[in-house]
């Protein structure tokens, strides 16, 4: 019987975390984030009570403005036959991103194009519920010509067209099932920054490095920015802790202009970090593209506040980046991100994507494991950034283990969470913020 269900209602919540009580997530530009989730509910009238979830990311305030931006693409979303949306994903993501009055509060960059790929990443998680499968392998089985399909070219072709990117997903065909069969035996490699909060004490981050160690982690991420003798003792710390063999990647939360970047970094070079990330204003291609010269072998990378593909190619047409770090949550949705992934493909450049947050490990772990499967076909210098906050609120949580993110094998994008959490954490009336006035 053909499936006549459409899309009834499109639901969202202001949900937020008081995750500065601790400092969990402090960096350089944001000493005191409330981990928050613009989240979003796709819901349908199929029988068995079919629903897409997706959220955009935020640290706190500003929260409702980008709920109310992506409860204000409900007229383009609520109506829509559920087979058509999901028969033509790339489709769908276009109606919305080209639409000629929406695109002029971007045109695809900031609190709208967030919100389109909340929404694009919650028809996702819909479309492979319905096909019974977790969205990496759902995007792992398509054929090349299907996942071009997902991908908009406007602004690209300079650097990567149609053909090149069905020559790069045909070339990883060969080998797509042994590499699934590994993720699910072994998993993705990952690294972790929840020993280098920049609020946590040299006694905790000591602690945190070691137990990371222990776990099989074999990087560590710190973050810096604020006083460069600060930077200077955590990083001895840290080395001592780990020792020679861990990696050691720094992340500057986008603190510096170019020359205080170049300069910070060579005091901090004698420890040998791996990366700087995110030097200067993602904005700054050429900034980017200065820092990397001054400081090699220091790898630079940069991604998770990049508003579009456009930037992520020019990075790369510049040799900006030795890393591009893609997030689930910032462009416009997974499709977006299939382009992203084709870029640094094309360019030879590893993806270490961006995660942590609430959700965004969840989400973006899809991305990665895709990626190997049919994009790069390889795991050399990839790795998954992993924090350990927030993962209890989820149905579908992240599971590490030995130092890798274990594949999900429920359907969907891992992103729902639990009715509880949504109650309780929000904003401004749930217990959890009732309680403290």
């Amino acid at each position: 019987m053909p499936d006549s269900s459409r899309i009834i209602a499109l639901d969202v919540h202001d949900v937020r975390f008081p995750t500065s009580e601790h400092l969990d997530g402090s960096d350089a530009m944001n000493p005191e984030p409330d981990y928050s989730a613009a989240y979003v509910v796709l819901r349908t009238d199929a029988p068995d009570g079919l629903e897409g979830h997706a959220l955009a990311f935020t640290t706190g305030r500003g929260n409702d403005v980008q709920a109310n931006a992506i409860a204000a693409l409900t007229p383009y979303v609520v109506g829509r036959a559920v087979a058509e949306v999901c028969a033509d994903l790339g489709g769908f993501a276009r109606s919305l991103v080209h639409d000629p009055q929406l695109r002029w509060l971007g045109p695809e960059k900031g609190v709208i194009h967030m919100a389109t790929g909340a929404v694009v990443n919650a028809a996702w998680d819909l479309a492979a519920k319905r096909a019974g499968k977790p969205v990496w392998r759902f995007l792992g089985e398509m054929s090349p010509e299907e996942l071009v399909g997902q991908v908009d070219f406007r602004w690209l072709s300079d650097a990567l067209s149609a053909d090149d990117a069905l020559d790069i997903l045909r070339r990883a065909q060969p080998g797509r099932q042994e590499r699934i069969e590994l993720l699910l035996a072994r998993g993705y490699p990952a690294y972790t920054t929840s020993p280098g909060w920049l609020g946590y004490s040299d006694e905790k981050l000591t602690r945190l490095a070691r137990v990371a160690v222990a776990e099989g982690f074999t990087q560590i991420k710190l973050k810096v920015g604020a006083a460069l003798e600060d930077d200077v003792r955590r990083m001895k710390t840290a080395r001592a802790a780990v020792g020679d063999d861990v990696r050691i990647a720094v992340d500057a939360n986008q603190r510096w202009d170019v020359q205080p970047a170049i300069d910070w970094m060579r005091q901090l070079a004698s420890y040998h970090p791996y990366w700087i990330e995110e030097p200067t204003s993602p904005d700054d291609i050429m900034g980017h593209a200065a820092i990397r010269r001054a400081v090699q072998p220091i790898k630079v990378a940069t991604g998770e506040h990049v508003a579009n593909r456009v930037v992520f190619k020019q990075l790369l047409q510049t040799h900006a980046v030795d890393i591009v770090q893609i997030d689930a949550a910032r462009v416009g949705g997974i499709n977006e991100n299939i382009a992203i992934l084709l870029l640094a493909a094309k360019f030879g450049v590893p993806v270490c994507p961006h995660a942590g947050g609430v959700g965004l490990c969840e989400m973006v772990q899809h991305l990665a494991m895709f990626d190997y499967v049919a994009v790069s076909a390889t795991l050399q210098d990839r790795v998954i950034e992993y924090v350990d906050h927030l993962h209890e609120h989820f149905v579908d949580p992240v599971r590490i283990r030995d130092g890798r993110y274990a594949a999900p094998t429920l359907p969907g994008l891992s992103a729902q969470m639990r009715p509880a959490s949504l109650a309780e954490y929000a904003y401004p009336d749930g217990p959890a913020w009732a309680a403290r006035g």
